[in-house]
């Protein structure tokens, strides 16, 4: 597993994944709200297979 998604990207993911999730535990949303774990786990883990399907990667180069 390579890393392929950067900061910005990763920030977003664990965000959107958080909030997702603390929206279904209080029964704000319904049951899709739990989907939320696969940004928070992409963000966490900083790879994303679609990405990798897609040949996109938000992970600047080292030189």
């Amino acid at each position: 597993m390579n890393i392929n998604v950067g900061t910005v990207d990763r920030v977003l993911r664990v965000l959107a994944g958080l909030v997702l999730i603390a929206l279904a535990a209080t029964g704000t949303v319904g049951w899709w709200g739990w989907l939320g774990a696969v940004p928070l786990a992409t963000g966490l883990f900083r790879f994303c297979p679609a990405y990798t399907l897609l040949g996109i990667n938000t992970c600047p180069m080292k030189k």
